[in-house]
């Protein structure tokens, strides 16, 4: 899925590329303190993820980076299914034990390899940011079904343990929010580092896809699914679409949305 997922947006921002041309002559007056404020959607090796980020300048090709993320984390050993005798039910992951989540805050920075002076054009950047991280793991409760001889049975909610033999032990999964006041957290670090393509066309818009990798490391192990080992480090490749603004600090509010207003309205028609 991971795979696919760049291809597609790879060949999107190609197609883009080619048909808002290159060559095109820009005319829009030019912002020259060029900081930045962007939303991030990310799909990574390991689960899925949201963050924001703050840019910067520092000169004309770098910035220092501000950024905020939440994560998922998805063990590669899951894998949903549906009790055989009862399909219809909640689909489950035999033998998860947790959930994990995780939240960071980070500093880096970002250089300019080079910067587009088309319509068209395409800026390319790579960053590399750092800073803490917190762990969130939550139990994982299943609906259990208990017979009663010598033909009835009852529906119990519990965690995962070695009664549960097989998948037919099993009902579904019960809901998400069961268990959340058992979450635990746990301190980590995380590093990240990639390549930026910004292809908007107009100035103060920012759409650009990301593709690069990360690693998070937590204070102790975290088990995640029975009898496989638990998790300490996460490392991971990922690809990202990124939406904000470009802005400059030091002119007025009044310039500011003089200059947003038209070039919010052209870009929606794109």
């Amino acid at each position: 899925m991971m795979k696919k997922f760049v291809h597609i947006f790879t060949g999107w921002l190609f197609l883009s590329h080619l048909v808002f041309a290159q060559g095109d002559i820009d005319e829009q007056s030019r912002i020259f303190y060029r900081n930045e404020s962007s939303f991030g959607l990310i799909l990574h090796s390991s689960g899925y993820g949201i963050s924001y980020r703050y840019g910067q300048r520092i000169n004309y090709f770098d910035k220092q980076l501000y950024e905020a993320g939440f994560h998922a984390f998805r063990h590669p050993k899951e894998v949903k299914i549906n009790n055989p005798i009862w399909p219809n039910n909640r689909s489950f992951v035999f033998g998860k034990l947790n959930s994990l989540f995780w939240a960071n805050i980070g500093y880096g920075f970002q250089h300019e390899i080079y910067r587009k002076f088309d319509i068209g054009g395409i800026a390319i950047r790579y960053f590399f940011a750092g800073g803490p991280s917190v762990a969130l793991y939550k139990p994982v409760y299943y609906q259990k079904l208990e017979l009663i001889p010598p033909n009835d049975y009852v529906i119990t909610t519990e965690k995962f343990n070695e009664s549960f033999h097989q998948a037919t032990d099993i009902f579904g999964r019960a809901g998400f929010f069961k268990g959340v006041d058992e979450t635990k957290a746990l301190p980590g670090i995380y590093l990240k580092g990639g390549v930026n393509f910004e292809y908007s066309r107009y100035d103060e818009i920012l759409h650009a896809l990301e593709i690069g990798g990360m690693i998070n490391a937590f204070a102790k192990n975290i088990p995640i699914m029975a009898n496989e080992k638990a998790t300490r480090v996460v490392v991971a490749l990922y690809v990202s679409y990124r939406f904000g603004k470009i802005f400059d600090p030091k002119a007025p509010e009044s310039e500011r949305q003089r200059k947003r207003e038209p070039a919010l309205q052209e870009d929606l028609m794109y």
